[in-house]
């Protein structure tokens, strides 16, 4: 299953929508600009929160926290040792589990993994749209919507780090 995200609209209290590969629109990342901590909420095409994305308060490092149905969902922090490559570390709240998500952040080149297994792929190859990307969900029985979210997550906390934002 692959989804379509406009590059260059992941800015803090921008909207957009993000497309499957049909063009058609499948989710709306809803950026909110007056708060006092970055938040984004995903929804489906008739505007129901899916996913509440907020930055964590009081971190030691950036940290953006997943939720749904105002539940906490899973942290997403960037890993401490990672000198080649962009490396974030997916907690979820079932305590065991944990996602790995490592590769080139800024040139939209990296992997969701789980346990060695590979999730979903985000890449810019084989797209002929200027300033677009690719969320590829690999896996059948992965959520799509929790995947998307963790790639916003670690996109927005990688443009922070380097001052985008």
């Amino acid at each position: 299953m692959r989804f379509l995200v406009r590059d260059r609209l992941l800015a803090f209290g921008d909207d957009y929508w993000i497309e499957d590969d049909q063009g058609n629109k499948v989710f709306l990342v809803d950026g909110k600009a007056i708060r006092l901590r970055d938040t984004f909420e995903l929804k489906d095409t008739r505007g129901r929160v899916l996913i509440d994305i907020r930055q964590k308060m009081l971190a030691l490092r950036d940290t953006m926290v997943i939720e749904r149905d105002g539940e906490p969902l899973a942290t997403v922090r960037r890993k401490r040792l990672s000198l080649l490559r962009n490396h974030y570390r997916v907690s979820l709240t079932d305590g065991r589990t944990e996602l790995d998500v490592s590769g080139k952040i800024f040139d939209r080149e990296f992997a969701v993994e789980y346990d060695g297994e590979l999730l979903a792929v985000i890449s810019r190859r084989r797209l002929h749209v200027r300033e677009t990307y690719g969320v590829d969900v690999v896996r059948e029985d992965a959520d799509p919507a929790l995947l998307i979210a963790v790639t916003v997550c670690v996109i927005h906390l990688a443009e922070k780090e380097r001052g985008d934002d």
